[in-house]
């Protein structure tokens, strides 16, 4: 698989959201930005990204993907503040 693989299949997954990946084949880093995320805590965020790609994992096309999730609030901030995603 290649990043833009793996963005498409986030992206299908949560539509509202922005998505940027990196990676190299099999271990990809994702961000993940969207509203969808509000309220919500950090293992419950990390399922929704993770649902969307499970069937990838399962038949060992993906072996590993570091998830970050942002709200678009938070996001805004960790810019500010030049947190590196």
């Amino acid at each position: 698989m290649d990043p833009t693989e793996v963005e498409k299949l986030i992206k299908a997954g949560l539509p509202e959201c922005n998505v940027m990946v990196k990676g190299d084949g099999s271990h990809f880093d994702a961000i993940v930005v969207g509203a969808v995320f509000e309220g919500l805590s950090l293992v419950k965020q990390q399922q929704l990204v993770y649902a969307t790609v499970v069937d990838r994992i399962a038949s060992g096309q993906l072996h590993a993907l570091s998830i970050k999730t942002y709200t678009p609030a938070d996001w805004e901030r960790a810019k500010k503040l030049q947190i590196s995603p």
